[in-house]
């Protein structure tokens, strides 16, 4: 029911926009709106918090429809869903949620989360922004890069350096929100894709943060972030499918119409065959989605799963929207069709939330640490 709902909405009311949004970089804050009153941005929140107390796989069925029709939106629901409201559902005091949860599941309010530095990128650790306590609050400093919907965020989840000599465990996590001294919004990025969706950087000055605003303890940053991940790289699975399914459907919808040759290409076995590879790689990529969801629902550790998921679907939504924009010929390389958009935005599913070759070192080290088959 969730996900014919959604794919409704997606169809009749996201996909409208998309092209346009990925031409005027416009934020879908009015869709956005209408996906919170739908419950769409607080999906996995239990209800007291405004949210829908709805399991991951609703919500990646939901998220992989938005997705399938506009992956600028689609990226602002995943970390709304994922990463912010998960993170203060599962870190945060009753004071915290009361305050911030409930406005961010309704969808009242956009959240981001700002652990990227222009120094500390895949190594965390090397981040150089600090939070010093000074009475009742902590005065933040320090620089935060390529932050999704840095602009529109009204609040922002930022980790900090508490400690300089504990390495990860001296790393704390903040709640801050736009409109404090010393928060600027810095550079919006240029980018290849997701163009509606902003990327900004994040400069703290002499920012004072309520001590009440700390999220967690002081020392659980790194652990804040990491757990943060593992849900959202489930959601970047999502999203994978979603856009390859997008990809997939123009490409067979092209192939049937084109003829070439006095017949339609789709006769063609090259063709033929192209289509029958990408439809399984799909479906390979939507079944690591579903396990890893499914682990989570259950309570059990799902980070290798987590990983696994964006490791393979990252890389297939590339190898998809490229396989459908050559199918294309000439067509896919032009604004006209679909295909162009969806190649473009596909790019850096395989490096934000962690690149291929982090996804590998984690699962890699979870495999050799744990001498229990998978």
């Amino acid at each position: 029911m969730i996900q014919s709902m959604v794919r409704e909405f997606s169809r009749k009311v996201v996909a409208g926009t998309a092209a346009e949004r990925d031409r005027t970089k416009e934020f879908p804050a009015e869709n956005l709106k209408k996906m919170g009153e739908l419950g769409l941005m607080g999906m996995m929140v239990p209800p007291e918090y405004e949210g829908q107390g709805a399991d991951t796989i609703s919500y990646v069925l939901a998220l992989s429809e938005i997705a399938y029709s506009c992956a600028s939106t689609a990226v602002v629901m995943s970390v709304q869903n994922s990463i912010v409201c998960e993170s203060i559902n599962k870190f945060g005091t009753e004071e915290q949620k009361e305050k911030f949860l409930k406005p961010l599941a309704s969808g009242k309010v956009i959240g981001a989360f700002a652990l990227t530095e222009p120094e500390a990128g895949s190594d965390p650790v090397r981040q150089s922004a600090t939070a010093v306590r000074d009475g009742d609050y902590y005065v933040l400093n320090g620089d935060k890069r390529f932050i999704t919907s840095g602009k529109n965020a009204k609040t922002v989840i930022v980790t900090a350096k508490t400690d300089e000599s504990n390495q990860h465990k001296g790393i704390s996590a903040f709640i801050v929100t736009k409109g404090t001294p010393g928060f600027i919004v810095g550079n919006v990025e240029e980018k290849m894709g997701l163009r509606a969706s902003d990327t900004t950087d994040l400069i703290f000055e002499d920012c004072r943060v309520p001590a009440e605003n700390l999220l967690g303890d002081e020392g659980d940053g790194f652990k804040i972030a990491m757990t943060g991940l593992d849900g959202g790289r489930i959601g970047i699975a999502a999203q994978s499918v979603g856009l390859a399914q997008a990809a997939f459907d123009e490409a067979v919808k092209y192939a049937k119409k084109r003829k070439q040759f006095g017949q339609s290409i789709s006769k063609f076995q090259g063709l033929r065959w192209k289509i029958a590879d990408m439809a399984t790689e799909i479906e390979a990529a939507r079944q690591l989605m579903f396990l890893a969801a499914s682990m989570k629902d259950r309570g059990e550790k799902y980070t290798t799963q987590a990983s696994m998921a964006k490791l393979f679907a990252s890389e297939m939504v590339n190898r998809i929207a490229a396989t459908a924009l050559q199918m294309h010929g000439g067509y896919g390389f032009i604004k006209d069709y679909p295909v162009e958009r969806l190649y473009r935005d596909a790019r850096v599913f395989t490096i934000y939330e962690g690149t291929s070759e982090i996804q590998r070192i984690v699962i890699s080290n979870n495999i050799l640490k744990d001498k229990r088959k998978l």
